[in-house]
C-alpha cells in the first residue's frame, strides 16, 4: 500500500472573489462552519478541508479575506505548500490582494497559484488582460512564484475538474525531517463523550498514539488519546500534515497560539534577534510597538533595530511573553492592525554578547555561514557551547552541527555530550589540577571528583588535561585515579583509609557527610566509597544515618556520655542530650537511635532510660 502524500493549499484573496465557493465546488465543502461565519457570510476563523485522489490528499486551509482578519490568514500560511488566489476576472486585484501577496512574499511561501474566477461572465479580452496584469504583479515579489493562472467558474463544471486536476499533480516539495516534534494549536475546542481537541499542521518530527507532549507556554505535559488526519483516525501522523489532535487536558488549559513539541528540545526567551523587512508603502521604526506573529502565535512586541537609519536590517524583537521560536521561522509584524512588515528569525536564544559581536553573528545566520556563526557562538561561550539546541539555533540536528563544529580551529569538541569548549579554557582547568596536587601530594583525582569544581568542564575535557600532566611526568595514573608521579609506589587505597580514618575521627560527634570528606582530603568520590565500605565491614567506622558515619572510637565515647546523663537525670532525651553536650538536633536524633541498640537500654515515649 502506497504512502498517501500529503498537499497543503492555502486559499486567499478579496472578499467576494469567491474562494470559499471554489473549495465547495472541489470538495462539496463548505468551510464556513461556525454559527458566526455563517451568519456573517465570511470566513473568520481558518476553516480546513480536504479531497483525496489515489494516494494524494490535497488539504486546502481557507484563510480569511477580511483586512481586518488578515492576522488570522498569517496563522495559516505557515505550513502552505502553495497559496491558491481566488481573484475575481472582472474586478482584478484589489487593496486586500495586494496585503496578502505582501504577507507570503514575507513568509516565503513560494509557489502561487491563481484561481481566476467568474469566467462565465467575462469575454476572452478581459480574461487575456487580466492574466497579464496578474503575471506583471507577482514578479514584483522576490519570494513568489507564480506557477500558472486557470480560469474557473462553479458554474462550469469542467474549469474546476481542470484545477482539482493541476492541484493533484503539483510535484511533492523537500521535507526536511527534523527529530522533534513541533506543532502550534490553531483551534482547540472540546466534544461532548471525546475530550479536548486541538487542530493544526505538524511543522516537524512525528507524534504517535499515548505519546507525551510538552506545552511549551506552560511547561507542562499531556498524553496523546487519538490522532485524526482529515476525520480519519491514525496511529501516527508525520510532518506536514494537518492534523487533529485529542488529549487529556482540559481545553480550558489551552489557547490558540500554544506550542506542543517533544520535551527538552526548545527554550523561551522574550528577546529574539530577527532581519526584518517593511511591506511596500510601509516603514520600520525603532521601538515601533507591533503585534509580533509567527504561525499561530500572536505576542505584542516592541522592534529595537541595530542601525535606526535604515529602512530594513537586523533588530531585536522585545516580547511581552516567552517565544518559543526556530531559527529562520517566519514571522510578520502588524502595527494598528495593518501588516507593516516582516521578516525571519535569525537568533531565537537570547545571548548575553556584545552588539557588535551580535552583528557579526547575525549576518553570519543570514548568510547560512553557520561556520563562522559557530566560531562567534563558540568564542561567546568558552565554557561550553551546547550542540544540542541546534534544533532551535540553526535548524539542524546535533550530529549536523557536530561536523561543523569539527572544522573548526582552536576548539575542543566533547563528542559523546555534543559539546564545544574554547581550547582558551584549557588554562583554568590546568591551574585548579596543579594547584590541587601541589596542596595536597596525596590528592588521589579523576574526572569525575575535578568536574564537582568545575562544573561547567566536560569529563572529556578534564581527561585530556590530566593524560597532559600524565605525559609531562607530574601525574601518573593507575586505573582511573591520577595521583602524583614522585609519590613513587603508594598503595591508593591504604593511604586513603588512613587519612580517611584520620579526618573522622578528629572530627568527634560531629562528622561531615562524605562527598564533603572526600573534597577535602581531594580524594575521587568512587575510591572513598569503596574505602568507607571496607571501614564499615571492619566496625572501624559506624554508620548511624544516611550521610553519618563515625568511627568506633566516637561511638564509644558518645555512648558512654549518654548512659552518663540517664544516670544524672534518671532518662536522655533531645533536651538533656543537647544541655551536656550541644550539637544540632540531626546529630542527636542519630546518637540517640544508635542507643537503642544497647541491651541495657528502653525507650519510652521520646526518653530513653536504663531497663529496671
Amino acid at each position: 500500500m502506497k504512502k498517501m502524500r500529503n498537499i497543503i493549499i492555502g486559499t486567499a484573496g478579496h472578499v467576494d472573489h469567491g474562494k470559499t465557493s471554489l473549495i465547495e465546488a472541489m470538495t462539496g465543502y463548505n468551510g464556513d462552519n461556525l454559527k458566526e461565519e455563517r451568519e456573517r457570510g465570511i470566513t473568520i476563523d481558518l476553516s480546513f478541508t480536504n479531497m483525496k485522489k489515489d494516494d494524494i490528499n490535497v488539504a486546502f486551509i481557507d484563510v480569511p479575506g477580511h483586512e481586518k482578519l488578515v492576522k488570522n490568514m498569517i496563522s495559516g500560511a505557515f505550513g502552505f505548500d502553495a497559496t491558491l488566489f481566488a481573484i475575481d476576472v472582472n474586478e482584478g486585484c484589489m487593496p486586500q490582494t495586494i496585503e496578502h501577496l505582501e504577507v507570503l512574499n514575507i513568509l516565503k511561501v513560494k509557489n502561487i497559484i491563481i484561481a481566476l474566477t467568474k469566467i462565465d461572465l467575462a469575454d476572452e479580452e478581459i480574461i487575456e488582460k487580466r492574466k497579464k496584469e496578474l503575471k506583471n504583479l507577482i514578479a514584483k515579489y522576490k519570494n513568489l512564484k507564480l506557477l500558472d493562472i486557470i480560469s474557473t467558474s462553479i458554474k462550469m463544471p469542467q474549469t474546476i475538474e481542470n484545477l482539482k486536476d493541476y492541484l493533484f499533480n503539483l510535484p511533492p516539495r523537500n521535507i526536511t525531517h527534523s527529530k522533534f516534534f513541533r506543532y502550534y494549536i490553531d483551534r482547540v475546542f472540546s466534544l461532548k463523550g471525546i475530550g479536548t481537541v486541538v487542530t493544526g499542521t505538524v511543522l516537524s518530527g512525528k507524534i504517535k498514539l499515548k505519546d507525551k507532549l510538552y506545552i511549551n507556554e506552560t511547561a507542562t505535559i499531556t498524553t496523546v488519546k487519538n490522532l485524526q488526519v482529515h476525520e480519519k483516525n491514525v496511529t501516527e501522523a508525520h510532518t506536514h500534515q494537518r492534523l487533529a489532535i485529542n488529549l487529556n487536558i482540559s481545553h480550558k488549559e489551552l489557547q490558540k497560539g500554544y506550542l506542543l513539541s517533544t520535551k527538552g528540545y526548545l527554550r523561551g526567551f522574550k528577546l529574539i534577534d530577527v532581519y526584518i523587512s517593511p511591506v511596500e508603502g510601509k516603514e520600520i521604526k525603532h521601538n515601533m510597538e507591533v503585534l509580533f506573529i509567527s504561525g499561530a502565535k500572536r505576542i505584542p512586541a516592541k522592534i529595537l533595530m541595530f542601525d535606526q537609519n535604515v529602512k530594513d536590517g537586523f533588530a531585536t524583537i522585545k516580547l511581552q511573553e516567552k517565544g518559543f521560536f526556530v531559527y529562520e521561522d517566519p514571522f510578520i509584524v502588524l502595527h494598528n492592525g495593518r501588516v507593516v512588515g516582516g521578516g525571519e528569525i535569525l537568533n531565537p536564544i537570547s545571548d548575553p554578547i556584545k552588539k557588535n559581536k551580535k552583528f557579526q553573528l547575525l549576518k553570519a545566520l543570514k548568510e547560512r555561514d553557520f561556520q563562522k556563526a559557530f566560531s562567534i557562538l563558540v568564542e561567546n561561550h568558552k565554557k561550553g557551547f551546547g550542540l544540542l539546541q541546534s534544533y532551535q539555533r540553526f535548524n539542524i540536528s546535533p550530529d549536523e552541527a557536530l561536523g561543523i563544529a569539527k572544522i573548526l580551529k582552536n576548539v575542543f569538541i566533547d563528542e559523546e555530550n555534543y559539546n564545544v569548549f574554547s581550547l582558551d579554557v584549557k588554562k583554568e582547568i590546568e591551574n585548579v589540577t596543579k594547584e590541587t596536587y601541589e596542596k595536597n601530594r596525596f590528592a588521589f583525582l579523576s574526572p569525575a571528583s575535578l568536574k564537582l569544581r568545575l562544573k561547567w568542564a566536560s569529563e572529556k575535557l578534564i581527561e585530556t588535561v590530566l593524560n597532559e600532566f600524565v605525559e609531562n611526568g607530574f601525574l601518573v595514573k593507575e586505573e582511573n585515579i591520577y595521583k602524583r608521579k614522585d609519590l613513587g609506589e603508594v598503595n591508593i587505597e591504604k593511604s586513603v583509609e588512613n587519612r580517611l580514618y584520620s579526618l573522622l575521627d578528629n572530627s568527634g560527634l560531629t562528622p561531615d557527610a562524605p562527598y564533603n570528606i572526600y573534597e577535602k582530603l581531594n580524594i575521587d568520590r568512587k575510591v572513598g566509597d569503596n574505602v568507607m565500605k571496607s571501614l564499615t565491614s571492619s566496625k572501624k567506622i559506624i554508620r548511624l544515618a544516611h550521610n553519618l558515619f563515625v568511627t568506633d572510637k566516637n561511638i564509644n565515647y558518645a555512648i558512654k556520655q549518654m548512659k552518663e546523663i540517664i544516670e544524672k537525670n534518671g532518662f536522655i532525651d533531645i533536651k538533656t542530650f543537647k544541655e551536656e553536650i550541644p550539637m544540632s538536633r540531626k546529630y542527636i536524633v542519630a546518637f540517640l537511635d544508635y542507643l537503642d541498640n544497647m541491651k541495657d537500654i528502653v525507650k519510652i515515649d521520646n526518653k530513653r532510660c536504663f531497663k529496671k
